[in-house]
């Protein structure tokens, strides 16, 4: 049996079938054919992500109210869970980096919605405003 990692994958292994004595049930099939074959349960667990990289990216190009900071705070110590084996901690502190990484890239499209609205909104009552010739009167 092979040791368990808490990160690799785990490997599948064959278990082979009880075998009924032949004397028991005379004119049946016996062994593993009689069962349909060897059946292998493979039960992955899949290592809990810490999102470092959106936290990176929401941390350099979008920190609005810091929330990419406390993300990137929050991924750092999911990894540091992660590299010591806590698994639950590190689920806990990943959710947490992913809701404010989530809340910080929410708000970043907002603002720039409504910055490229009033842009627009201004760009054309000054066009409308030059072209009426209402300027300066």
């Amino acid at each position: 049996m092979n040791p368990v990692r808490p990160y690799a994958p785990l490997q599948d292994e064959p278990v082979p079938l009880q075998d009924t004595p032949h004397h028991m049930y005379p004119g049946q099939l016996h062994g593993p054919e009689a069962a349909g074959g060897q059946h292998t349960i493979v039960l992955q667990s899949e290592p809990p992500r810490d999102h470092i990289i959106w936290s990176l990216f929401c941390f350099f190009y979008s920190n609005p109210f810091c929330l990419g900071l406390a993300a990137l705070v929050f991924s750092i110590k999911s990894r540091d869970r992660k590299m010591v084996g806590d698994l639950e901690g590190a689920r806990h502190y990943g959710s947490t980096a992913r809701c404010l990484n989530i809340a910080a890239t929410i708000i970043v499209c907002i603002t720039a919605l409504i910055v490229i609205i009033v842009v627009a909104v201004v760009a054309g009552q000054v066009s409308y405003t030059y072209r009426t010739g209402h300027y300066g009167k």
